[in-house]
């Protein structure tokens, strides 16, 4: 299959929330919450989800467990799912994106592999042998702060040359080098995943939002990038700067917590539980302050 066709046949734009794993009491995976919580984002108007990203945990999750999560979030929704299927080796990579493919995920998310140092040419071979090994879409992840490996410009260019990379969700909060990879490959769809520069990655012509503010309040970014699509741009400044104030919020106590916090806050259908160790949840002063800001915020019944 060739990129065009990968790129015309998922059509990927919006709000794309990084969803949710969701746990149980003992700490295991519940499906059932990881799919009420995809299907959530999708009634508040996301145009796809992405499970198994940053937000959902994927690095402490066993291979059975990150299979099972795609298989239910597949069969939970009717938007496109991009699977994030990303690993340190290729040999895994490739394996989870082989399985993510074979149960009907639209396409891939394959973040940089993370741990070893790597050069240009073992992301391009990285990379190509996931464009070889399944037939959907393959989007590249690059977010250096957590895998500690950078693309270069040039290896983004070749990248784009490669049949099936069809775009990349930038994470690196790096305006410069975002401007720069949209310059140098314009074939693909670039996703801006940070809250802190939706409006910004749009004016660039970012096709698509990666949002954890999303995760919670799905309708206020698709409120944003609407406006932003009809033209509206005091309106999308304004509501980028309320996404702002949520993500300050949700940004309270240990690493992740906010998100499910501010889920069970809102009092939605499902429960998501708390966070695999050794993340930790909220105590219950921060989540007592998140409370407050959320309602500050006008944002809880």
């Amino acid at each position: 299959m060739s990129q065009t066709d990968s790129v015309d046949s998922l059509d990927l734009a919006g709000v794309v929330p990084p969803t949710v794993t969701a746990f149980d009491e003992t700490g295991d995976v519940d499906l059932d919450g990881t799919a009420a919580h995809a299907q959530f984002v999708v009634e508040g108007g996301a145009s796809a989800v992405f499970p198994l990203g940053t937000n959902g945990e994927f690095a402490l999750l066993t291979g059975e467990e990150r299979r099972r999560v795609v298989e239910c979030v597949t069969d939970a929704v009717d938007v496109p799912v991009i699977a994030g299927v990303g690993a340190p080796s290729t040999r895994a990579t490739v394996a989870h994106a082989d399985h993510a493919a074979s149960v009907g995920a639209d396409g891939v998310v394959v973040v940089t592999p993370y741990y070893y140092p790597l050069d240009d040419e073992g992301a391009l071979t990285h990379y190509r042998a996931v464009a070889e090994a399944v037939d959907v879409p393959v989007y590249v992840y690059h977010i250096p702060s957590r895998t500690g490996n950078r693309l270069s410009l040039e290896t983004v260019e070749q990248l784009a040359a490669i049949d099936g990379i069809a775009g990349l969700k930038d994470s690196s909060k790096d305006v410069p080098w975002l401007t720069q990879a949209i310059d140098a490959a314009p074939e693909l769809d670039f996703l801006v995943g940070s809250d802190s520069l939706l409006v910004v990655g749009l004016e660039l012509s970012c096709t698509g939002l990666v949002s954890a503010v999303a995760n919670v309040y799905p309708e206020l970014v698709v409120d944003l990038y609407d406006a932003h699509v009809r033209g509206d741009d005091a309106e999308a400044k304004r509501l980028q700067s309320r996404v702002l104030d949520v993500r300050s919020a949700l940004k309270r106590g240990p690493y992740l917590a906010g998100v499910k916090t501010a889920l069970s806050l809102r009092d939605v259908a499902f429960d998501v539980g708390g966070l695999r160790e050794p993340l930790r949840t909220m105590n219950d002063d921060d989540h007592a302050a998140l409370e407050r800001d959320l309602r500050a915020l006008d944002l809880l019944d």
